[in-house]
């Protein structure tokens, strides 16, 4: 525990302060000031202002919540439908259930998660919830391919042979038993299917898909004030930190967990 305590403080550290900065930030913004020149550093604001001279500080205030909120949600629905999918394929004994839940699930995950956001935002005009759907859509097959892998190896025990023998119910036996032995997995792969998600959330802000060009937007302030980085850096460095900040504290915390809860399974261990 004491080699992983550094690493869940630092986790909890780089996670917190985006965290808290997305999804309080917003009540602290307060009302808009009189725009300024555009890319001024100082006069009267904190880390100055962006390329139409709103404050730099109140769009940081105000642009995380949209990256984050849609990030969790899209990380949330692809769980939701990845993990009966992959419960159901692992424990079943039909080969044509198999078949039918998985193959058009290989079809998408065929196509890059970028370009089948792109294609459907031509169709499309995605907002927010939209956004969010269509990023847990494509990992869904991923997901569910992990979900199988996990739940598979779990099957395979002779603990599930002898619960079917003693006539547990399949809810028990694949969520009591399966999917909790599958949970160390699921968690690795959730740390870093969160990270994709949020990269994949803020390419597509920055490609503008999903939010207006001008939006309070983390991923937008970096695509739209980067031609000014060398004149005013703040509007720029500040965001791409803060969505870093999230990936990598998400991870360590994530990895932290698992190594915690795997020094207490050992310690539990009759010697």
């Amino acid at each position: 525990m004491r080699r992983s305590r550094p690493r869940h403080v630092l986790g909890a550290l780089l996670v917190g302060v985006p965290l808290v900065l997305a999804l309080l930030g917003p009540l602290f913004a307060g009302e808009p000031g009189p725009r300024a020149a555009s890319f001024t550093t100082g006069g009267g604001h904190w880390l100055g202002t962006d390329f139409v001279g709103r404050e730099v500080w109140r769009e940081v205030l105000l642009g995380g919540r949209s990256v984050v909120l849609v990030a969790l949600t899209a990380t949330a629905l692809a769980y939701l439908v990845a993990l009966p999918l992959g419960l159901v394929s692992a424990l079943t004994h039909r080969t044509w259930l198999e078949e039918l839940l998985m193959r058009p699930l290989d079809v998408l995950l065929a196509v890059p998660s970028l370009l089948m956001v792109l294609l459907v935002a031509a169709v499309l005009t995605p907002g927010a919830v939209r956004l969010a759907l269509l990023v847990a859509l494509v990992n869904i097959p991923d997901a569910a391919r992990i979900v199988r892998a996990a739940a598979a190896e779990a099957a395979s025990r002779p603990a599930v042979e002898a619960l079917r023998l003693q006539g547990e119910t399949w809810w028990r036996t694949a969520v009591g038993y399966v999917g909790r032995s599958a949970t160390r997995v699921l968690a690795a792969d959730a740390g870093v299917r969160f990270t994709g998600v949020l990269y994949l959330v803020a390419t597509a802000a920055f490609l503008g898909v999903g939010v207006e060009p001008d939006a309070s937007d983390w991923a937008v302030m970096v695509d739209r004030n980067r031609t000014g980085l060398f004149v005013q850096p703040w509007a720029v460095v500040v965001p791409a930190l803060l969505i870093v900040a999230l990936t990598m504290g998400g991870n360590l915390l994530v990895d932290s967990a698992l190594e915690h809860r795997k020094r207490s399974r050992m310690k539990r261990r009759p010697a």
